[in-house]
């Protein structure tokens, strides 16, 4: 991953400016680092979504916010992006109990009844966001979120990360009033983690085992996971995505294409959100392909 010269700097930058802040969201990585690893036990063949996931949604997030526009978010807004990030898979790795008290809150029986077939793992995989919400606010105690208001902003901003209407005011304030006198740019920071969660494609983040097709059995994943390592790295320019592509195999290239639009898609959403809701800007405008 290419993203120029901006290595930690949210972490960085909310260190100098609030170190409580910092040391509450430090206290979160190590309190994670077990649980979001527990992903594997429902989804063995999918992709990484522990700490290491984490890690580079906030690499993109830095260089898509880039030092121009840092200085406009406070440190609030640094605690509640950073938060997210460690935060907006943790529905991934619910336990059973968990998985148990959290789905009344969905309609379940008629995911179930649209396709028989489907797995509880095919649930919370489609709902993991709305999962990732549900325990973030259960274990907030321990997560030592320092008020309702920071934990609304963290939830609504992990939840963004997928399906959720960025444009919905209610949902997501432009400028969500704290008790410290500040505001959270819910819209920007949803857009924000959305649109590094989608970019985050790089073969990089996966073990070398997943991309032992032979030893995996989903069709749809065996596709995804050689989609995956035909894509060894990424490009973060000022104004484009760059991804390396490096096959030769012309129907994976369409799936590569398919991707890429899907990625563009994303894009477009994200800034139109960012530029008619916030005072913010995301400059990159398009995604583009290089073969290696």
């Amino acid at each position: 991953m290419h993203t120029g010269n901006y290595d930690f700097l949210l972490e960085r930058t909310l260190r100098a400016k609030d170190g409580d802040l910092h040391t509450r969201f430090t206290d979160t990585v190590f309190a994670l680092q077990n649980i979001l690893s527990r992903y594997t036990l429902l989804f063995p063949e999918y992709t990484n979504h522990s700490e290491f996931h984490c890690i580079n949604v906030i690499e993109f997030c830095n260089a898509i916010i880039g030092p121009e526009q840092l200085g406009k978010l406070n440190p609030d807004e640094l605690y509640v992006l950073l938060m997210s990030c460690y935060l907006h898979d943790t529905g991934m790795a619910i336990s059973r109990k968990d998985y148990d008290e959290f789905r009344g809150n969905l309609d379940e029986k008629g995911y179930f009844e649209l396709d028989p077939s489907r797995k509880i793992s095919d649930f919370i995989r489609d709902y993991h966001h709305e999962f990732s919400g549900f325990f973030i606010r259960k274990y907030a105690d321990i997560l030592d979120v320092p008020s309702p208001e920071h934990l609304f902003a963290i939830i609504q901003t992990a939840r963004g990360h997928r399906r959720t209407n960025l444009y919905d005011a209610e949902e997501y304030p432009s400028a969500l009033q704290l008790s410290n006198g500040n505001t959270v740019c819910l819209p920007y920071l949803a857009a924000l983690i959305r649109l590094a969660d989608e970019v985050d494609i790089i073969a990089g983040r996966n073990p070398k085992l997943l991309y032992d097709i032979e030893l995996l059995t989903d069709n749809k994943q065996i596709i995804r996971n050689k989609l995956l390592a035909s894509v060894p790295d990424m490009e973060i320019m000022p104004d484009s995505f760059i991804i390396e592509v490096r096959t030769d195999d012309a129907e994976l290239m369409v799936v590569v294409q398919e991707m890429a639009e899907k990625m563009q898609a994303t894009l477009d959403l994200c800034r139109s959100v960012v530029r008619e809701r916030t005072p913010f800007r995301i400059s990159q405008e398009r995604i583009e392909m290089r073969r290696v």
